[in-house]
C-alpha cells in the first residue's frame, strides 16, 4: 500500500537543483489539513512550484545561455511547464472526482524533467 500524498508534500524533479513543495488548493473537500491531492493537482505555479535553476538542455532559455557561454552548461531559472496529469494515481481511491495521488506517482516536465514525491507530507494516510 502506498501512501496519499497531502498539500506540503516534498517534490524533486531530475534536472532541478532544489526541493519543491506541493500546494493543493481546497476544492478536493476532504477533511485534512493539508488536504490531500488528486492526479489533476498539476498546474505549474499553482500545484508544482520552481525547482530553483534548471538544468535541461530542452529548455530553450538553459539552451541559449549554454549556447552564449560558449557551450559551457548555464542552469537558468526553472519554470515547470507540465504537459498532463500525474501518472499513474490509485483508480480505487478517489478525492474529488479524481484518482487519489500517492508517493509513487510521477510527472514528467515538458523539458524532459520527472518529478517525483520524495516525502508525500504525513505518513498515516494508506491507499492502494
Amino acid at each position: 500500500m502506498a501512501l496519499a500524498v497531502c498539500g506540503g508534500a516534498m517534490l524533486q524533479c531530475s534536472f532541478g537543483m532544489a526541493p519543491s513543495s506541493l500546494m493543493v488548493l481546497p476544492q478536493n473537500k476532504v477533511t485534512n489539513v493539508m488536504g490531500l491531492a488528486n492526479i489533476m493537482d498539476n498546474k505549474p505555479m499553482v500545484n508544482i512550484m520552481p525547482f530553483g535553476m534548471c538544468s535541461s538542455m530542452a529548455n530553450p532559455t538553459v539552451a541559449s545561455a549554454t549556447a552564449a557561454a560558449l557551450g559551457v552548461l548555464t542552469p537558468m531559472p526553472c519554470i515547470p511547464v507540465i504537459p498532463g496529469p500525474w501518472a499513474p494515481g490509485s483508480p480505487t481511491c478517489l478525492i474529488g472526482g479524481q484518482p487519489a495521488l500517492n508517493n509513487s506517482c510521477k510527472l514528467t516536465c515538458a523539458y524532459g524533467g520527472m518529478i517525483q514525491i520524495t516525502n508525500p507530507g504525513q505518513t498515516t494516510i494508506q491507499i492502494p
